[in-house]
């Protein structure tokens, strides 16, 4: 008699709220996508229901190390896949105490631990090294539309904090040309009464700026396909799946020399711009508005990293990932 094994059940772990737009957020609800084209059931919460599973899989190492945690401790011989956020390896990996021991015990707990992009494998510890894999996010269904004629259109898409040094962009459009037709659409929600303000200030003061707060997923797609460019101006960043959609539908990006844009955008990716340097940031914007030669070498160099982004090679590096995990 044949005995048919249960189908092993994954719970995904993500800090990131029902129906927000946060980046985690997305990542957890493609990831859960690929798990049921693979086979698998899961479910989607904010920490470990207590409940019995076969695999964990855990966004955020700090945000999530309780529920990683108290997993091992209940059941010390099933799998937990650790995907890395840019907090965790730009500020948590160097922070001191408590922060800096919960990411660390995170990654020694974790069986596997996914990376979103190869640049910040340099911060993962060597001990861990052996369980990394990097995991390029993809998006699918969105094309590039037209982009406007009479002016030069750029967007900002990032939920306004502090690690996005969002208002890198206003800063810079007072340095541009008064000939210049840029105009800046910028998406994301106010994470505090404070940049929410500020925000709203600068719709008013400045004609080249909309800030047209948290939109969404259909509509940002809508607004970025029809940008002539896409600016990221973080300060720090593990790989943004807004890049990942930016190069999928093929629109150029201007970008924070910054390694989570590197490992996405490539070491030799021609337009970067130095952390936080506004002059530098509207310099780039003008070179992109003015000069074909380098516009197009900004298409050609995203049109080279396509490849990366496409859903069918996520699943399939998804399905090895899973394939040196022990389902118990």
């Amino acid at each position: 008699m044949t005995i048919i094994s249960p189908t092993p059940l994954i719970e995904i772990v993500t800090p990131a709220p029902p129906g927000s737009l946060h980046g985690n957020r997305i990542t957890a609800l493609r990831w859960q996508g690929f798990l049921k084209n693979l086979g698998y059931s899961s479910r989607l919460t904010q920490s470990w229901l207590g409940n019995h599973i076969n695999l964990l899989i855990a966004l955020h190492a700090y945000r999530s190390h309780s529920s990683i945690l108290q997993f091992k401790q209940q059941y010390p011989n099933h799998p937990v896949i650790l995907i890395m956020t840019g907090t965790d390896l730009y500020r948590d990996l160097l922070s001191e105490g408590e922060v800096r021991r919960a990411v660390q015990q995170s990654m020694q707990l974790a069986s596997q631990i996914v990376l979103l992009q190869s640049a910040s494998l340099d911060r993962i510890p060597q001990e861990f090294v052996s369980k990394v894999s990097v995991i390029y996010q993809s998006t699918k269904g969105v094309t590039r539309k037209p982009p406007p004629k009479r002016h030069f259109q750029i967007s900002v898409i990032g939920h306004l904090r502090p690690e996005k040094d969002p208002f890198c962009i206003t800063r810079a459009l007072r340095h541009l040309s008064s000939e210049s037709t840029i105009k800046v659409s910028h998406l994301g929600k106010a994470m505090s009464l404070q940049m929410q303000a500020h925000a709203k200030e600068c719709n008013t003061r400045m004609a080249r700026y909309r800030w047209l707060g948290e939109q969404t997923h259909a509509k940002t797609m809508q607004i970025l396909s029809r940008s002539h460019v896409m600016a990221i101006t973080s300060l720090m960043e593990g790989g943004a799946h807004v890049v990942t959609e930016a190069i999928a539908i093929g629109v150029p990006v201007i970008a924070t020399n910054i390694a989570g844009n590197r490992g996405l955008l490539g070491d030799d990716y021609p337009g970067y711009y130095p952390v936080g340097d506004e002059k530098a940031l509207a310099k780039l914007m003008q070179k992109a508005e003015n000069d074909p030669a380098f516009y197009q070498s900004l298409e050609k160099a995203i049109q080279r990293r396509r490849k990366l982004v496409q859903p069918a090679f996520e699943m399939h590096s998804i399905k090895k990932l899973l394939s040196r995990c022990r389902l118990n």
